[in-house]
């Protein structure tokens, strides 16, 4: 249990590091291991959960026994620990639906359409080489969410980020042009934290984010820290897709690996949230005057975010690109409950942050199953999919039932505790967009919805067999998992939110 911590993250990436090479040995034993390594991953981080649920201390993981400030720290509290998991678990089960995209078994794609080369013969370099970034991409998502160290942040969101690129590039041609431009934007948001993280360093003469919020106490009015805030909001702004800054995200999601976007699309934005909650919940302080301010202009940002995203979701006739504007507006909920700057709030945002991590992912495996059989993402083109893949569907409807917020699937109660939060703070304006968003969810999902159970059968032709199953079981198992898991995060949300996350809450916010 003392080494638990540190497991996490470091067996991803040990396995990133050796997969290339046992994949030259058997084009399978890398992925084996990639497998294996997030299996224990998964296994550590409900072992801490339960921990830190059970005794109700935080955990603390010294690297090479070197104590803060001068050492780098993992910290588990009860807040983090179930972020922890769901991060885990996304990307443990997504990395075995991946696995018939590569399988040898499977024809030739007939029609080459856009990013649509995914045939036999794969060699072990692409096959090594796409689990290699896999796992490389899990370590960093789980090193940001456990890290207590502010420039080991920084490490562990560019293992993430240089891997992202690396998993979207691999998509097809139109993927390219979307990774170089994430690339881009990822670089300037990394060098805003770096700077943020230099002008706080110059203040107090340390990197270790419990020591920080300590020292900082005696500079919340210093223009440092004005400073280092603005430059957050831009770099996490940009890491997290919110608005205006999420001009890499559309076509990122879109034109990923089908097999990675699930994880992309579902965990990629979320840890960089959790950070920004992080910083300026408990390293700054809500009590400074910048952070109260930079709330309100994050609040306003993730309210433009949420009605621009439903309504240009409402615009697509690709599924994928739907659900990347979707995402923006899903953002924006993260946002607004982080501007609330109440216990309400900040419950909602993590609550948004779990329950979103497994709505995305969801909906991206049934999309990527939906190309994979027949190699079609066009919304026009699900007609009749209930009847060839009557599972894969129920998962779409739990799905999609929740991200528009009816009860009881997880994506309900974040609602309703953003609307608890906005009328604790007296923030009103928050209610109409919540409604206002939640009609346009409405609108492009149950069109979605109307096509696959109401519109003629789109008799689409298979490009790889059915098997015994609507899927191979690699694939199908994780969809259906993931739309057990939203029902039962909606189903227990008051255990949730009672037992686990109002006890990682701010001293200043407890409830």
């Amino acid at each position: 249990m003392r080494n638990l911590p540190v497991l996490i993250p470091i067996l991803p990436l040990a396995s990133a590091m050796l997969c290339l090479a046992l994949s030259r040995i058997n084009k399978n034993l890398g992925k084996y291991v990639v497998i294996g390594a997030l299996t224990v991953s998964f296994a550590s981080a409900i072992g801490l959960f339960v921990e830190v649920m059970r005794t109700g201390e935080t955990i603390h993981y010294y690297m090479g026994g070197w104590k803060p400030p001068l050492g780098i720290e993992f910290v588990i509290d009860e807040m983090n620990a179930i972020i922890l998991v769901a991060i885990a678990a996304v990307a443990l089960f997504v990395c075995i639906y991946s696995q018939p995209f590569f399988s040898e078994k499977t024809r030739r794609l007939k029609r080459q359409k856009d990013n649509s080369n995914y045939a036999d013969g794969t060699t072990w370099l692409e096959k090594g080489g796409f689990y290699a970034l896999y796992a490389l991409l899990s370590a960093g998502l789980l090193g940001m969410t456990i890290t207590g160290d502010m420039f080991n942040l920084y490490v562990f969101l560019e293992i993430a980020s240089i891997s992202g690129y690396g998993l979207i590039a691999l998509g097809g041609d139109k993927s390219v042009m979307a990774s170089f431009r994430y690339l881009l934007l990822g670089t300037i948001a990394a060098s805003f934290y770096l700077l943020a993280v230099a002008y706080m360093y110059s203040i107090t003469g340390t990197l270790n984010m419990a020591d920080m919020a300590m020292l900082l106490a005696a500079h919340k009015n210093s223009p440092n820290v004005f400073i280092a805030v603005s430059m957050l909001i831009i770099a996490f702004g940009i890491k997290m897709a919110l608005f205006p800054l999420h001009g890499w995200q559309p076509d990122a999601y879109t034109y990923a690996h089908p097999a990675a976007a699930p994880l992309i699309a579902g965990l990629m934005s979320k840890a960089p949230a959790l950070a920004m909650l992080r910083y300026m919940f408990y390293i700054i302080g809500v009590d400074s005057p910048y952070v109260a301010k930079a709330l309100t202009v994050i609040g306003f940002l993730g309210a433009c975010g949420i009605i621009l995203g439903s309504v240009m979701a409402n615009a697509q006739r690709d599924f994928r690109r739907m659900l990347a504007y979707s995402s923006v507006a899903q953002i924006g909920y993260i946002a607004v409950g982080l501007s609330l700057g109440n216990a309400y709030g900040i419950i909602a945002a993590v609550f948004h942050i779990l329950i979103h991590a497994f709505m995305k992912s969801s909906l991206f495996m049934v999309i990527g199953a939906v190309r994979y059989r027949y190699d079609e993402v066009l919304i026009s083109k699900l007609g009749g999919l209930n009847k060839h893949m009557p599972l894969t569907t129920v998962t779409l409807v739990i799905a999609a039932l929740s991200m528009v917020g009816i009860p009881p699937t997880g994506g309900f109660f974040s609602k309703w505790y953003i609307i608890m939060g906005s009328l604790e703070s007296g923030h009103y304006f928050y209610l109409v967009v919540l409604i206002v968003s939640s009609l346009l969810n409405a609108m492009y999902f149950f069109r979605v919805l109307e096509t696959v159970f109401i519109n003629k059968d789109a008799e689409l032709e298979e490009v790889r067999p059915k098997g015994r199953f609507e899927l191979p079981l690699q694939m199908l198992v994780p969809i259906v998992l993931f739309g057990i898991v939203i029902i039962a995060i909606g189903v227990l949300n008051a255990h949730i939110v009672a037992d686990v996350l109002s006890l990682g809450l701010p001293e200043v916010l407890a409830i």
